[in-house]
């Protein structure tokens, strides 16, 4: 194993690359690492071999875990909105404070001692998930690509406030150098500069002025005034100094300019840049500072303009035969082919998330996703626009699991949503791609706020959870459920109801309001808790709203809790992590008999469950306005 290898390099095209052979990754903005692992050592090295593995002590101590490898990746930070940001990062380095950086591993190019280059990336990627998935690196994420359109998750991406992305074909190589079998496409215009001087004084800046190689010649870039704060301008003042020369360093391109204030420096630094658009004459306009990087030699900065995509999927295919290898994915007799359930890739798609009970067989993450897409018309109406709440199980319910809710990162088809009161979004989802991305992250329960889409801050839902005592038979919970629907029908409202996926009932009533006054969630809460308590002062011996365990012996605890903001309930047609992958499944009054068993209703019988008329297809349009039903309770 060697103790480098020369990194692949993308090529910047005008639009993402067509066709079954080409795959999209997110584009992160961090650092791009190399790990080599080898008898529990473990070094981080730069894409110029730069050994920095001291300064990324976690990773590197998370690393030594890992069998013998070479692992190709980028390490960054992400910001309070969950997305990678190239200045945090920095500042992450500059402060010592390197515990939450994440090592994005997207290329295994050893196992030991096998060099898995010639393999197609399909199968590096394969190998490349197995040996994450047996680690435990909280500090290492697997980069999951996406059979998708390009120019789709292009839009996804920038929507997300992301670099951009990077496509690949699926069935090359790994190659080191720059070519066409990768690819990026960004969002915004991105380009590395070298400084050749500021505008300003030893102790102010104003603006940098910027350039790049063009064989020996320096040319002038333009000049740059935003993007300065008070974090990074100290330190980039104080770089500035130690370089200062008394002549400009440009020598081609248009005259920079020349005043009494502008401070010339040798061309060594180089910073990173977004810019608008480019001038004829190679100038870049509205043009904002990022970084220094300090990963990248100034004379190896050129000016990056896009090719046309169609020249770069022409040279791949040249590219690719010259390898010896087919230009088609290869099929199944071949090597299994990542399956594809609505367009969403469904990499390691035999991981069992539930293990086989009794003579119901192990269910997977294929399973799952490809029960997520038939089920996905009559979900998406309750969770689509909703801040989602989601257990993930990533090694299966028998593994560790994770209660996520801001933006999962590396997960396509994502519409991060704003919730007041917290930095970072969080996850929501539009359309069935977004739901069918939740399985392939091996999300296996899914809990959204019972909100109107797109509008956190009013509900849309009253939500009442009966919870049993263990001892108590399902029919009680059926009863509780049937008077819990008759307390609210007595308040003229509509009553639905579902199984939990376990012993209990979640009773639910939609509500509207007002135009200019719709109701709050403290509205909610105060209407649920006067309607529980309602139903438990007509049998105290059997029912209860104190959540204290000592009060719940022997009763059913009514839980109206779950209509505080941010409090979640399981979504309807949601799997639960529960032996036997129960589903949490809407049914009609008459199907609530004192008999029902509603662990029959689960994902390795889904064909039980489709079958079922939707009761639920209604809900939205049976809402009352819950100042009249508040009315009517207390006039009870």
């Amino acid at each position: 194993m060697p103790e480098f290898v020369a990194p692949q390099l993308c090529r910047l095209v005008d639009e993402p690359p067509v066709g079954s052979v080409w795959v999209h990754e997110i584009k992160f903005d961090g650092y791009r690492m190399q790990l080599r692992v080898a008898n529990g050592k473990a070094v981080l090295r730069t894409r110029k071999a730069l050994d920095w593995t001291q300064r990324f002590p976690e990773i590197a101590h998370e690393a030594q875990s890992l069998p013998d490898c070479i692992i190709d990746g980028e390490i960054c930070a992400l910001d309070e909105h969950g997305v990678p940001n190239f200045g945090e990062l920095q500042q992450a380095l500059s402060d010592g404070a390197t515990g939450n950086l994440i090592f994005f591993a997207f290329d295994l190019l050893f196992g030991g001692d096998e060099d898995l280059r010639n393999l197609p990336l399909e199968d590096r990627k394969s190998r490349l998930l197995e040996l994450l998935a047996r680690a435990r690196a909280p500090h290492f994420r697997y980069v999951e690509h996406f059979a998708t359109s390009g120019e789709k998750f292009l839009e996804t991406a920038c929507r997300a406030h992301l670099e951009g992305i990077i496509s690949k074909r699926l069935d090359a190589p790994y190659r080191p150098g720059r070519g066409d079998l990768w690819t990026k496409e960004k969002c915004r215009g991105g380009q590395e500069v070298v400084i050749g001087g500021w505008w300003g004084s030893p102790t102010k800046l104003r603006s940098i002025l910027i350039g790049a190689y063009d064989g020996d010649e320096f040319v002038y870039r333009g000049r740059i005034g935003t993007g300065f704060n008070s974090e990074n301008s100290g330190p980039l003042l104080r770089a500035l100094n130690r370089i200062k020369q008394p002549k400009s360093p440009f020598t081609a391109g248009i005259k920079p300019p020349r005043t009494k204030e502008i401070n010339w420096v040798a061309p060594k630094l180089v910073a990173e840049v977004e810019y608008a658009t480019l001038t004829r004459d190679g100038v870049l306009r509205q043009a904002c500072f990022k970084a220094l990087r300090e990963d990248k030699s100034a004379k190896a900065v050129v000016l990056e303009l896009p090719m046309p995509v169609q020249d770069a999927q022409a040279r791949s295919e040249t590219e690719s035969r010259e390898t010896g290898r087919s230009n088609t994915v290869r099929t199944k007799s071949a090597s299994p082919a990542t399956p594809s359930v609505a367009g969403v890739n469904i990499s390691n798609p035999d991981k069992v998330l539930w293990p086989a009970v009794g003579k119901t067989r192990a269910l997977n993450k294929l399973d799952l996703a490809r029960y997520y897409e038939a089920i996905g018309p009559r979900m998406l109406p309750h969770i689509a626009g909703r801040p989602l709440s989601m257990v993930r199980s990533p090694e299966g319910i028998a593994g560790e699991r994770f209660f996520q809710r801001h933006v999962l990162s590396g997960v396509a088809h994502v519409m991060p949503i704003r919730v007041k009161g917290d930095a970072k979004p969080f996850h929501a989802i539009s359309d069935i791609n977004g739901l069918i991305a939740l399985a392939q992250a091996a999300v296996v329960e899914i809990h959204p706020w019972a909100c109107r889409p797109g509008e956190p801050e009013i509900p849309e839902l009253l939500i009442f959870d009966l919870d049993p005592d263990t001892e108590l038979p399902f029919a009680r919970v059926v009863e509780a459920a049937k008077q819990m629907r008759d307390v609210l029908m007595s308040c003229g409202m509509n009553a639905f109801a579902k199984t939990t996926g376990g012993k209990g009932i979640h009773v639910v009533t939609p509500i509207t309001g007002p135009v200019k006054r719709p109701p709050g969630w403290d509205d909610a809460r105060e209407f649920a808790r006067e309607a529980a308590e309602r139903l438990a002062q007509m049998a105290p011996d059997r029912y209860v709203t104190n959540m204290a365990k000592r009060h719940r012996a022997g009763k059913i605890f009514i839980d109206f809790f779950r209509n505080a903001r941010m409090a979640t309930a399981v979504a309807p047609w949601s799997t639960r992590a529960r032996p036997g992958a129960t589903i949490a499944t809407p049914l009609s009054w008459t199907q609530f008999r004192s008999t029902l068993d509603p662990s029959t209703y689960n994902l390795a019988e889904i064909g039980k469950v489709l079958k079922l008329t939707d009761p639920w297809q209604d809900l939205a349009e049976s809402a009352v306005s819950l100042e009249d039903a508040r009315r009517k309770l207390r006039s009870l």
